[in-house]
C-alpha cells in the first residue's frame, strides 16, 4: 500500500470507472478526470493535515492495481473507512488485509475514537469485510438507491 499520487491518475479513472469498481461506489456515478484529480489532492491534502487519506493497494509483485484502501470524512459523522476492489481480485484478502490496516492504524498510531463504514444494502461482500475487521452495525439509514447499514469500531 501506498498513498495516491497524482501520477496514478489514469490508474485509478481506470478503475474506479469500471463498471464492477463502481457499483457499490460514488452511488454508481461514473467519476470524471477532473474529479478523479479533486479525489487524488483531497487526499494528498488529508494525509498532511490528519494523517490519512486514500492508498493504493497492489500486489508483493508491483503489477497492476488491486484496489484501494482509506479513510475520509463521512459528511460531520466521524472517519470512514472506504476501499474499492478491481474486477478479479475478489476471495484473496485485497480488500480486508489492506481495510484492516488503515482501521488499525486510525485506531491505533492515529489516535481516532472510531472509524465508520457504510454498507449498500445487498453489498454481502462489503459487510463481510467490515465485519472481519470487527465492526458492527449501529443503525440503518436511507440511501439513494436504498437502505445502507451504518458500522462502527471504537478502540
Amino acid at each position: 500500500m501506498r498513498p495516491a499520487p497524482a501520477r496514478d491518475h489514469a490508474e485509478l479513472l481506470a478503475h474506479w470507472t469500471a463498471p464492477e469498481v463502481r457499483r457499490f461506489l460514488f452511488d454508481g456515478a461514473i467519476l470524471s478526470p477532473k474529479e478523479i484529480t479533486r479525489a487524488i489532492e483531497d487526499s494528498v491534502r488529508s494525509f498532511a493535515t490528519a494523517g490519512y487519506g486514500l492508498w493504493l493497494v497492489r500486489e508483493a509483485e508491483g503489477t497492476g492495481l488491486v484496489g484501494t484502501a482509506g479513510i475520509r470524512p463521512l459528511d460531520d459523522l466521524g472517519p470512514e473507512v472506504v476501499y474499492s476492489l478491481a474486477p478479479g481480485s475478489c476471495g484473496k484478502g485485497h480488500a480486508t488485509e489492506p481495510a484492516f490496516a488503515v482501521v488499525e492504524y486510525a485506531l491505533g498510531p492515529l489516535g481516532l475514537p472510531e472509524v465508520l463504514a457504510e454498507i449498500d444494502e445487498g453489498n454481502a461482500a462489503s459487510a463481510a469485510v467490515v465485519e472481519r475487521l470487527g465492526m458492527a452495525p449501529f443503525e440503518t439509514v436511507p440511501g439513494l438507491f436504498g437502505p445502507m447499514t451504518c458500522y462502527r469500531r471504537t478502540r
